[in-house]
């Protein structure tokens, strides 16, 4: 006869090899979501440029108007943006036709891209004068955020009439 306790035990172990498996845990799922907010589009530039100097009779002037940068934070899709130069007369004393020096005589060269940080195809624009707005830089293919610098060349023709002074005129860069 075997004892009770062996009964007992090999029922229990019977009863494990065929029991029923246990139920999944239970389960549930959250949905996640987050935004990522649109930047903005900026420009920055040297707020004062110094040509040099020239002597009186010279037939232009020119420098490097410092660096420019545009920056993109819009984290857009192939977007892109372009960026026009303008320019003022540039004037000394009191303005008169022979302290002038016009806007077409003013020339803007943006030369190369000197830095640029994310996915972007950059493309100078053309050296011209600034009689009318200029396209200075064009980004294209851009995916997410981007940046590009360059140090345009400003060269001013003057004019053999050009008088003595200190002529101040204003560039404006513009992005878009």
């Amino acid at each position: 006869m075997r004892s009770p306790l062996f009964v007992l035990a090999s029922a229990a172990a019977f009863a494990m090899a065929f029991a029923l498996p246990a139920a999944a845990a239970p389960t549930g799922d959250t949905i996640v979501t987050f935004e990522i907010t649109a930047g903005t589009l900026d420009i920055v530039v040297p707020a004062t440029a110094d040509l040099g100097d020239v002597a009186a009779g010279a037939t232009s002037v020119s420098g490097a108007l410092g660096p420019v940068t545009v920056t993109d934070t819009r984290g857009a899709l192939d977007a892109g943006w372009v960026v026009t130069v303008s320019s003022t007369s540039f004037t000394t004393g009191g303005g008169t036709a022979a302290e002038t020096i016009p806007a077409s005589a003013v020339t803007y060269d943006p030369r190369t891209v000197t830095a640029s940080t994310g996915t972007v195809t950059l493309d100078p624009g053309e050296t011209d004068d600034l009689a009318v707005p200029l396209v200075a830089m064009t980004a294209t293919a851009i995916v997410g955020n981007n940046s590009a610098t360059w140090n345009p060349l400003i060269t001013i023709a003057l004019p053999p009439a050009a008088v003595a002074g200190v002529y101040t005129g204003t560039i404006t860069h513009s992005v878009a």
